[in-house]
């Protein structure tokens, strides 16, 4: 019996270590075998390598270096960038698992003043120093096989989830030649920022980030907005508000379609960002408030009213007030926050993006017998409406355009694709117009070779129609910090992805988009959004009667206190007669403004509420379910044991 114990207790102890090993080989095997796998549970496949980065990768013709440095031991201590690390390292290597070989990564750990730190250096990447006064590298260097070198230089959180997009789109600049040219014809000061180029040259003013994304993915050449011919070299030509253009400008943008140049256009009937003041207080020199294309829109096929601006109640940006101590921020109808059920899901230049913040917005609308396609991209909510532009640029306040408000019931187009056979706008090159120049008039020079006038486009144009300029605003869309003397970006809408995604589709190259909208915005609270709404409309018009009760109510006041008895209707009253009317109308105004402090707060009641009923499910409801499941698993098991004790009996 002894023996038999003995033999059940090693038994039971071989098990165990036999049980350990196995547990620690299948460790060790899934973490080699598996070390890049994952189960992506998001709704909108966050962290699924992307299609798009496979066909950058399947267009590798020559083989690409990527030299990843990352200080491991140093970073020990900081568990964000550790995990972070492991991220960029797991991306990077099944990136180079799809390259077939054209793609070769190595992995570096600068060592703290060794070679491999002074080549990190050399390569342009950027060290963050700890406490204790070492150097943390972090980035990623590209080269190709003709010296060509891209650099990420510090992998920062702000990026993180762009880091599929960034590291594609450094591939893919090494892969190709030469990079496409995008002509560029704007009066907004995208290269030298709000101040212009004098404020720029004393460093107190930076490019606007989109600007900073197209100069990284094109060769950019920027035309005068004078021009009698676009250089055939330009494949896409981007006119972001312009200033009025002359006859030969219009006509040499004109017979760019006629060839089969693509366009991408930015019109505005009122221009915030143009209207930006630069650190002297003042706009951009010779800044335009509103731009056009006329005559070339309706031969395109485009309705366009210069002097209305759309209005959005249901899209309406939140913004600073101060009007109220209790109420400091308020929807500004003609500010948009436009969500992804106001873009076309369709098309393939905003069928990832989730938000674009606008504002001052046109209207777009398909013209009457065109023959090309009018393909609306982004719209307005049906509760809009349109306000005429005078009464926008007298100032209004948030609140007054809000009871002015009367929804039309129709969604407004603020970008549309056009495509399709077009005709000129033109029956032959205009004449050449004389110019001032130092006092005196000179002809503009002409080209050397005039090319023949097209009246009828080669083939489909295909053009794409923005009704805002403010959309490169900095202010509307992205967060930007200092990091490491570095310019680093924080999206908050998907302004710059519209904008480079549209560029890559007019180009032909669309394996980036789906990767650069990758970067999401906080999901908004609709619901709640839907609730603060109906909230503040009915605040806005209880305030209203309130404010103006009172207001009459203290009028009335005042005339009884300063005319006492003369000013009642009943000539014979006494004054004893006056003091209870005037404690009758201070009793009321008290009401009155308790009644308004009551709708005050009031404002916020529903939406406290759903918050509670939301802090309960999560903090009460979902623990107390799963206790209940585990009490009825404990008495289920309990009864299938005594089943089987009284079965066995």
């Amino acid at each position: 019996m002894f023996n038999q114990q003995i033999s059940r207790s090693a038994y039971r102890i071989v098990m165990l270590v036999l049980l350990a090993v196995l547990f620690l080989a299948v460790n060790l095997f899934s973490n080699i075998v598996f070390r890049s796998a994952r189960i992506d549970l998001t709704e909108n496949r966050l962290y699924t390598l992307s299609e798009g980065t496979g066909e950058v990768v399947a267009k590798i013709e020559e083989p690409i270096t990527l030299r990843f440095f990352y200080s491991e031991r140093l970073a020990n201590d900081y568990p964000r960038i550790r995990t972070y690390a492991t991220h960029v390292r797991d991306l990077l290597e099944e990136i180079r698992n799809r390259s077939d070989g054209q793609l070769r990564l190595e992995v570096i750990e600068p060592e703290p003043f060794s070679e491999q730190e002074d080549l990190a250096m050399s390569l342009g990447l950027k060290g963050a120093p700890t406490a204790q006064g070492d150097i943390i590298y972090f980035g990623l260097v590209g080269t190709n096989a003709v010296d060509g070198l891209e650099a990420i230089p510090f992998f920062t959180d702000e990026r993180e989830q762009y880091l599929e997009y960034d590291i594609a789109r450094m591939i893919q600049n090494l892969s190709r030649p030469a990079r496409p040219v995008l002509g560029i014809v704007t009066n907004l000061p995208l290269d030298t920022g709000t101040g212009g180029l004098m404020s720029a040259m004393r460093g107190e003013s930076l490019p606007f980030m989109i600007y900073e994304e197209l100069r990284d993915r094109f060769e950019l050449e920027y035309l005068e907005q004078q021009f009698q011919t676009v250089p055939s070299k330009i494949e896409v030509l981007m006119i972001a508000h312009p200033r009025e253009l002359d006859p030969a400008t219009l006509y040499a943008v004109d017979q760019f379609v006629m060839r089969g140049g693509r366009v991408l256009a930015f019109i505005d009937p009122h221009s915030e960002v143009s209207l930006t003041a630069g650190p002297d207080g003042q706009p951009v020199r010779g800044y335009t408030e509103a731009s056009n294309l006329e005559p070339l829109l309706k031969n395109w096929g485009v309705d366009y009213d210069p002097t209305k601006i759309v209005g959005d109640r249901g899209l309406a940006q939140r913004v600073q007030t101060g009007l109220d101590a209790r109420r400091q921020e308020s929807d500004y109808v003609i500010w948009l926050a436009v969500q992804r059920a106001n873009v076309d899901a369709e098309d393939i230049v905003t069928a990832d993006v989730m938000r674009l913040n606008l504002g001052t917005v046109g209207a777009l609308a398909p013209a009457e017998g065109a023959t090309t396609r009018f393909t609306p991209l982004v719209r307005s909510s049906d509760d809009a409406q349109l306000y005429d532009l005078d009464y926008v640029k007298s100032g209004p306040r948030p609140d007054d355009l809000l009871r002015r408000f009367e929804p039309s019931g129709e969604s407004f187009v603020i970008a549309a694709r056009v495509s399709g056979p077009v005709s000129s706008a033109f029956d032959g090159p205009p004449e050449v117009e004389l110019q001032a120049q130092d006092g005196a008039a000179s002809p503009r020079a002409t080209p050397a070779k005039p090319e023949a006038h097209l009246a009828q486009s080669v083939g489909d144009a295909n053009i794409i129609l923005f009704a805002d300029s403010d959309i490169f605003d900095d202010r509307f869309w992205v967060q930007t910090q200092s990091y490491l003397g570095e310019r680093v970006a924080q999206p908050i809408a998907d302004n710059a992805s519209f904008v480079v995604s549209a560029i890559d589709n007019l180009m032909g190259s669309n394996e980036l988009i789906s990767l650069r909208a990758r970067a999401r915005i906080d999901r908004p609270f609709t619901v709640v959004d839907d609730l603060r709404r109906a909230a503040e409309r009915r605040f806005l018009a209880e305030q209203e009667a309130l404010e103006g009760r009172i207001a009459e109510t203290e009028q009335r006041l005042t005339q009884l206190q300063t005319q006492g008895v003369a000013d009642l209707p009943n000539g014979g009253a006494t004054e004893v007669d006056v003091e209870s009317e005037i404690q009758a109308f201070r009793a009321e105004l008290l009401d009155s403004r308790k009644k308004l402090r009551d709708v005050q707060r009031n404002l916020r009641r529903e939406i406290d509420g759903l918050g509670a009923q939301l802090r309960f499910v999560n903090v009460g409801l979902v623990p107390l379910l799963i206790t209940v499941v585990a009490l009825g698993a404990v008495i289920l098991r309990y009864r299938r044991r005594k089943a089987r004790a009284e079965k066995g009996a």
